[in-house]
């Protein structure tokens, strides 16, 4: 029963996108403008900065916003923690949490900057490696259903 919902939803979300208005390289744009602000941890600002990114590449607006539900509540977690271990590899561990006896506002300042600038490095890698591969894969499903074979839109 709860797979068969599943199912239904993500049709009916498949046919949101089919039916939202500009050409299927707006809304490409637009979407793969949400998934990448979708990729950092800026809660509360994600979708207010999908859709100033969307303005500016002259993407679909609402499929931004729906872009950045990428990062949701059950996917908080694991996105964050494959991002910042990516910044990890791509920087060094960093430095590490210091020990109790040792944390005085110095050092925690430096292990706030060690992690944030390895979750930042990190979510801009997955964001460009996730935006284009996301608006592609929409591009090429929306030319699909708007021009099939016989060249009409199927609505």
């Amino acid at each position: 029963m709860a797979l068969r919902t599943l199912r239904r939803r993500l049709r009916q979300a498949i046919e949101w996108l089919w039916r939202q208005e500009g050409s299927p390289g707006q809304r490409a744009r637009g979407l793969a403008a949400g998934v990448f602000m979708g990729c950092f941890p800026i809660f509360g600002f994600q979708t207010l900065l999908g859709v100033a990114l969307a303005s500016l590449v002259r993407g679909n607006h609402l499929l931004a916003a729906a872009g950045t539900w990428i990062s949701n509540p059950i996917t908080y977690v694991p996105l964050y923690w494959f991002n910042y271990q990516l910044g990890c590899l791509l920087l060094g561990p960093g430095k590490g949490w210091p020990g109790g006896m040792t944390l005085g506002q110095d050092s925690l300042r430096q292990v706030g900057w060690d992690v944030t600038a390895r979750l930042l490095l990190g979510s801009t890698v997955v964001g460009v490696v996730l935006a284009p591969l996301s608006g592609l894969l929409c591009l090429r499903c929306l030319q699909r259903k708007s021009y099939p074979d016989s060249g009409e839109w199927r609505p």
